[in-house]
């Protein structure tokens, strides 16, 4: 199976044939370097196909689905709510977050949140180059930003892991009947009463993920490897 993948949104099928746009036929035939006739892949999460270059022009790519390498898959629903933090840093643990499994980021304004606003455009490309890179077949979904009221008031049932430096437990119990969300706390960590609230929430499981305080997007990373360990 080719190692070079692109995310492509359409409906893909044995003999389609399509193109590719500007940056992605760059991508392949300058950066690359793959010829006419050369073998890539495509993927969505319907599954993933062997695809040929068929003719390259100045602005895009017309290429040609010749089978199909992997079918469709059952992902398990993996949320990662968390306050954003500063560009590099955020960059970085939206990447890594994604190669780990997140199927969905819902950013969180709190009492402490420095970050009041993200770049959603930047966010997408972040986590579609991730997922061709990483060998999976979805693009997590990105939700809106909102608050933590908010986002209790839209989730009801979710069983929902709270990384708590505060906290004395060191085990979890995962819940497969119930949708996992890890939450994570902003660089000034939740105040007292958004503690409280969180604990209060039916399902939360507080965790500390060790004795050191952890910056935001090595929380993100600790909790994930403790949570994709127990899963497997």
């Amino acid at each position: 199976m080719s190692n070079i993948r692109l995310f492509y949104p359409e409906s893909l099928s044995i003999n389609l044939e399509g193109k590719l746009n500007k940056e992605q036929s760059h991508y392949l035939t300058k950066v690359m370097r793959i010829p006419i006739g050369g073998n890539f892949s495509l993927f969505n999460k319907f599954g993933e196909w062997q695809t040929i270059i068929k003719k390259v022009s100045k602005n895009d790519l017309n290429f040609k689905v010749t089978k199909q390498l992997r079918h469709e898959e059952n992902e398990t629903d993996l949320w990662l709510a968390f306050s954003p933090i500063r560009s590099n840093f955020f960059n970085f643990m939206i990447q890594k977050a994604t190669e780990l499994g997140v199927t969905k980021f819902i950013p969180l304004i709190t009492e402490r949140t420095v970050v009041r606003n993200i770049n959603y455009e930047r966010l997408i490309k972040i986590v579609t180059e991730a997922s061709e890179q990483c060998n999976r077949l979805s693009i997590p979904e990105i939700d809106k930003i909102q608050k933590l009221d908010e986002f209790f008031k839209n989730n009801k049932d979710l069983n929902l892991i709270f990384g708590d430096l505060n906290s004395d437990n060191k085990k979890l119990k995962i819940n497969n009947k119930k949708l996992l969300c890890i939450l994570i706390g902003p660089e000034g960590d939740y105040t007292e009463v958004e503690r409280e609230k969180i604990l209060k929430y039916c399902g939360t499981q507080s965790i500390k993920l060790g004795n050191n305080i952890l910056r935001t997007e090595t929380a993100v990373i600790s909790a994930l490897s403790v949570i994709n360990f127990l899963k497997n």
